[in-house]
């Protein structure tokens, strides 16, 4: 490649996200029932207790989800966003939660557990819980919504396989209705470092991420700041006790044609 034009891959991959995107989308009204599911007494006390970082009316009114729709929490954690899924899309919805086999035996018991025993909940008629290695990934129907919170950088590590991230972007594109949404919500990691931090720091840079997305066919149609936190200066782990819960995240709403 010539000197110039290394310069020039060089200068873009160094870029920041925010530069090169449009501005973010604003917020729309939080409906009726998305309202409902967070004040829903169901919810356990230490999951309310995130309500102040995680945002979740606002994401899920940016995400556009509604009541009948069918929604996938693609690896849920401790269902904080399922519960609040189930909720909103009500009896004639339904929400699925996909749990890798690969998170299964390689993670702490404690990561599943709120999905697990939101399963053993009778009250949760509209969830079904489905298990299987991360490649093998398929939904039950065709999807309004699919959803992953936090793990999309987890894909690339040594504990997920890692996995076939360019397969399982088209499994998320197939398992959308035509005009479904795809919403990813992730750790940002420093401008330019690619994948270098999703072992480490549990970050990804976000062009990446649009890159490997788009590539399945997806359309960027929006992205909010809702998580934005310009006191994160990327170069610590997420988990760290002086950070953790109050990343700098971005919130991408990605659409099937």
């Amino acid at each position: 490649m010539p000197l110039a034009s290394r310069w020039l891959v060089a200068g873009l991959l160094s870029l920041s996200w925010w530069s090169v995107t449009r501005p973010a989308e604003p917020v729309p009204p939080v409906p009726p029932a998305i309202a409902a599911a967070i004040a829903d007494p169901r919810r356990p006390t230490e999951q309310v207790a995130r309500d102040p970082d995680r945002k979740p009316a606002l994401v899920m009114a940016f995400a556009g989800l509604k009541s009948g729709d069918r929604v996938e929490d693609f690896m849920p954690g401790n269902a904080y966003f399922t519960r609040l899924f189930s909720a909103v899309v009500g009896p004639n919805g339904h929400v699925y939660a996909f749990v890798p086999s690969e998170q299964v035996a390689n993670c702490a018991p404690a990561e599943i557990a709120g999905i697990q025993a939101m399963a053993r909940d009778a009250s949760y008629a509209n969830l079904s819980v489905q298990t299987d290695s991360v490649d093998n990934f398929r939904a039950p129907e065709k999807l309004d919504l699919l959803w992953t919170a936090q793990n999309y950088h987890d894909l690339h590590d040594r504990f997920m396989g890692p996995a076939d991230v360019a397969k399982l972007n088209k499994a998320f594109y197939d398992a959308l209705k035509p005009g479904g949404t795809l919403l990813v919500i992730d750790h940002v990691a420093a401008d330019g470092v690619g994948l270098r931090d999703t072992e480490t720091l549990h970050r990804i840079d976000p062009i990446r991420m649009q890159q490997e997305i788009e590539a399945a066919g997806f359309i960027l149609e929006a992205h909010s700041d809702v998580l934005r936190n310009a006191a994160d200066d990327h170069q610590r782990a997420v988990f760290d006790p002086q950070l953790r819960g109050r990343t700098d995240q971005v919130v991408l709403r990605f659409r099937r044609p």
